[in-house]
């Protein structure tokens, strides 16, 4: 197990880069508690795999160092950075079993002949492949496969860190929610340091300790599953966190007073008069639909999912959502939101901005 340490960490695929546009991934400085799990969370191309194959040493920086501990380990081989990689299609060797693939780590390591036997056993169990051990791995879905690399992954318990690349792409929905269930298990019992990458926010919120929010090739935001929720410190992270995601609505701001289109909204804390692209950041669960007071919406439409109703309205242009009880009537009269003020965000060029006590 190991901290992992990002110190001024930056990487570009072109030879020469000439701008920060040029890099994939843009320069990154922080630190990664020992023993945590960590879910990688973006959409595509925003840096993720590239983050990951720099920690597991299959890619160089350009710039910057790579610690595990205190050790640099930026130009050390991935063999001498003692992890283990599972990547997002499967890789097995399919002459060999089941058994044999889970046992080929810790066989080149020189464990003990007993020791593999019940490790193997155990890890053939966290799978849900005890009966399949000694079949050969030619001939085996997809996701039995990928079942066998995770296995493989998870097998040595002398790994520095654990790193999971989309693990789940191929794996049967209905088996999802159990690997996700037993990595979470195996991290617990463990304690191994855990990076997973996923462009799911389910994958990561329900994997991992601290999620790491990642756009345009930055971290964005480092936090608990309740921290991303409650107080997304951009703009992507409160669009792409939460279904529906965050509303941003453009606004101005004086003290604690914002004007959307010339209508108030007052707000729980004050600010220092602020420039640039000030925006409001709410999320539809602190937003309520009513008939005689707030700002003035256009309900487009109601949509009943079952647990709760989300109503899709218009405000002076900008389409906002809404989160309403299961039981909560929609009438014609209601043409009016209001908004939490404990729960409103403020945004200055996508990022957040903290007030003062109003």
């Amino acid at each position: 197990m190991a901290k992992i340490t990002l110190d001024n960490l930056a990487h570009s695929y072109l030879s020469s880069p000439k701008s920060e546009d040029d890099y994939a991934l843009k320069e990154l400085n922080h630190a990664w508690s020992d023993g945590e799990a960590y879910a990688l969370l973006g959409s595509s191309g925003c840096g993720k795999s590239t983050l990951l194959n720099i920690i597991s040493g299959l890619l160089e920086p350009s710039q910057g160092r790579i610690l595990f501990d205190d050790q640099d380990v930026t130009h050390a081989s991935t063999a001498d950075r003692n992890i283990a990689q599972v990547f997002q299609f499967p890789v097995v060797y399919d002459t060999m079993t089941v058994r044999d693939n889970l046992a080929f780590p810790l066989k080149n390591r020189g464990a003990s002949p007993q020791y593999i036997a019940e490790r193997v056993q155990q890890i053939g169990a966290m799978i849900g492949m005890e009966a399949m051990l000694d079949k050969r791995a030619r001939g085996l879905t997809a996701d039995a496969k990928q079942k066998i690399s995770l296995g493989r992954g998870m097998v040595r318990e002398d790994v520095n860190a654990l790193l999971f690349d989309e693990p789940l792409t191929v794996i049967d929905p209905h088996m999802k929610w159990e690997l996700r269930t037993q990595l979470k298990s195996l991290h617990h019992e463990f304690g191994h340091t855990m990076i997973y990458v996923t462009h799911d926010q389910t994958e990561a919120l329900t994997f991992a300790d601290k999620v790491v929010v990642m756009y345009d090739g930055r971290v964005v935001q480092i936090g608990t599953p309740q921290e991303l929720f409650e107080k997304p410190e951009h703009t992507f992270v409160g669009y792409f966190i939460g279904s529906p995601g965050m509303n941003v609505i453009p606004a101005a701001i004086e003290r604690n007073m914002a004007n959307v289109h010339g209508a108030e909204l007052p707000l729980a804390k004050a600010f220092a008069p602020l420039s640039g692209k000030v925006e409001l950041g709410v999320r539809p669960e602190y937003v309520t639909l009513t008939e005689g007071e707030g700002l003035p919406v256009q309900v487009r439409r109601v949509e009943d999912v079952g647990r709760h109703k989300i109503i899709r309205a218009d405000l002076f242009g900008t389409e906002i959502n809404i989160v309403a009880g299961e039981d909560t009537a929609i009438s014609p009269d209601m043409t009016r939101v209001t908004f939490d003020a404990d729960h409103v965000n403020v945004y200055v060029d996508d990022w957040l901005k903290e007030g003062e006590a109003a």
